[in-house]
């Protein structure tokens, strides 16, 4: 079923009054995919009555107004994408599309829209249950961070959203407690996963330096924010905290990650992979094709890309569902009319991370000293990509299915580093399950920049591409491989582009054409760099490309058709 978005909804499903109320940013499509539908059949499955305002009108009070205010809480998210990220380019252009807005005109979602949204809730709600702030753009921001778009330490999203908690991070358990502590009236200042504000410091939490010190104060924030990434392991981890003025930012230790049973259970749950008719109405939602006939098999990242936001947000624990759960997952869509036989995808943020994880850290936490395969693959990670080998092959004998495809990256490293399986894998992959390309992103080939981004050396890309136009060649198919590319990252500098763009012609055979100017997404190791010009790790000054042209400059360097020369390193 669909989670209702009107009053008469509301009715036909015999429904008094809503106990939780979800506002995002995105179209509502019903999907596993999307953050808000997975919170909200969670907490319909454990008995709460859930519906949805998507995309609020902000001049009317229409649609905030349309199902009454919730009888436990109302959940605030800016949708699948930060709105800042979502609303404009790494140059600071406004752009004019996106995927999540039915008809895919750029119109519908506010710049900071979970501030926005919070807001709207209050003008028209005065004295209102609890406003929770939960999805990407809450979770990335929810302690001081580092803002591109204001070029400004931010506090928490928290006391600008004049909200009550985050729930920060992938949610579902510390969702449902929330609703269980407001349903009880109990205590909810133990709840993992959830950021609040106290009048006082808790005793027990780690103390970061305050708002104020870090605002105008580069060396105090790196401080910070060291302190609170290496604090983010739910098994090892204390609570933090941070003062504003006279108040305090309490931030619980995250929310234990789900066992793979009630990992399983989230994703089997009803979903209609569609979207709501009440939005579809309104134009077609282009994210749908994308995410409609795929499957996510795991969840989080041991990669730990400075740059990447996935660590910080889903957790550098990788969580997988069993092979059961997927196919059954398959099934139930291989049945829909409009099911063509193709999976789009069976994948997460990284495909080939299924099935395997470090037993220590699974048993104590993630290293502080060292992480699991940058700038080396940890020897106590047992890489094997048995079982998704295992997985893809029982997807491609299901009735009905006549393709699967891998479209997530693939991390080549990965592939290199498993002796017994890797090769097999990357065979089959290539034979069975790739439409065309196959995408990696090894986004730079300078190994200073490489070793800034937190990326394996370039010789193991030179190795996979051999590798892979090997098999294709062997298998005679004609198929390329896709390669993500970063252009100005802190540290790289023009003669660092000519590097990469030589490499691309010499090498690769192509004029590169997925090259994307570094963006710093708030709570990274890369927005940190670009903020303070020095690397965290050592103190090093490093250059920066600050101004838009510096950075055009370096993305055209690569994406042109033309032998670039070298020129002077400021730009």
């Amino acid at each position: 079923m669909f989670l209702p978005t009107t009053k008469q909804e509301i009715e036909e499903l015999g429904w008094s009054q809503l106990d939780v109320i979800l506002v995002t940013g995105d179209a509502y499509i019903d999907s596993p995919y999307i953050g808000v539908a997975v919170i909200g059949k969670v907490l319909l499955n454990a008995g709460y009555r859930v519906g949805v305002i998507a995309q609020p009108a902000l001049n009317v009070p229409d649609d905030i107004l349309r199902l009454g205010e919730p009888r436990l809480f109302w959940g605030v998210t800016g949708g699948s994408i930060d709105s800042m990220v979502a609303n404009y380019t790494a140059s600071l252009k406004k752009r004019r599309r996106d995927d999540y807005t039915p008809g895919g005109i750029n119109d519908c979602r506010p710049d900071r829209a979970v501030i926005v949204y919070a807001n709207l809730i209050r003008q028209y709600f005065k004295k209102t249950k609890p406003i929770v702030l939960g999805g990407i753009e809450a979770s990335l921001r929810r302690v001081a961070h580092y803002d591109y778009w204001s070029d400004s330490i931010r506090r928490s999203i928290l006391f600008d959203a004049k909200a009550d908690f985050i729930a920060y991070g992938m949610s579902e358990r510390s969702i449902v407690e929330l609703a269980k502590s407001f349903q009880k009236g109990s205590d909810y200042r133990d709840i993992r996963g959830i950021c609040y504000i106290a009048p006082h410091k808790p005793e027990d939490a780690l103390e970061l330096p305050a708002y104020e010190k870090v605002q105008n104060n580069p060396k105090a924030f790196t401080r910070m924010f060291h302190e609170f990434y290496l604090n983010n392991d739910a098994r090892s981890d204390r609570r933090l905290c941070q003062k504003y003025t006279t108040r305090w930012l309490v931030h619980n230790p995250p929310a234990l990650p789900l066992s793979q049973a009630e990992l399983d259970e989230v994703y089997n749950l009803n979903y209609e992979r569609n979207v709501h008719p009440y939005y579809a109405k309104q134009g077609p939602v282009k994210a749908l094709e994308t995410i409609q006939f795929a499957v996510t098999t795991h969840r989080g990242c041991y990669g730990e890309c400075n740059f990447c936001a996935i660590g910080i947000h889903e957790g550098r624990t990788v969580q997988w569902r069993s092979p059961e759960s997927v196919i059954n997952e398959v099934r139930s869509f291989s049945t829909m009319p409009n099911f063509k036989g193709i999976v789009t995808d069976v994948g997460g943020p990284t495909a080939n991370m299924y099935g395997f994880e470090c037993p220590q850290k699974l048993k104590s936490g993630s290293c502080k000293q060292k992480r699991c395969i940058c700038p080396e693959i940890c020897p106590q990670l047992p890489v094997s990509h048995k079982k998704q080998m295992e997985l893809l092959t029982k997807l491609r004998a299901l009735p009905g299915v006549r393709k699967v495809f891998v479209a997530s990256g693939i991390r080549h490293d990965l592939v290199l580093a498993d002796k017994k399986w890797g090769r097999k894998y990357l065979r089959e992959v290539i034979a069975e399950h790739t439409s065309g390309q196959m995408k990696i992103a090894p986004e730079h080939i300078v190994p200073k920049v490489l070793q800034l981004m937190g990326k394996p050396n370039h010789d193991m890309l030179i190795n996979f591409i051999k590798l892979f136009y090997s098999y294709t060649r062997a298998v005679g198919k004609k198929q390329f491989l896709t390669y993500y590319l970063i252009a100005a990252h802190p540290g790289c500098t023009y003669q660092d582009m000519v590097k990469l763009k030589s490499f691309a012609t010499n090498f690769m055979k192509i004029t590169p054409e997925q090259v994307q100017i570094f963006l710093p997404a708030p709570s990274t190791y890369s927005a940190l760099m670009y903020y303070t010009e020095l690397n965290p790790f050592t103190g090093e000054k490093i250059f920066v490309a600050k101004s838009l042209h510096q950075k055009e400059i370096q993305k055209n360097v690569v994406t042109s058709k033309k032998e670039i020369q070298f020129q002077n390193s400021n730009k």
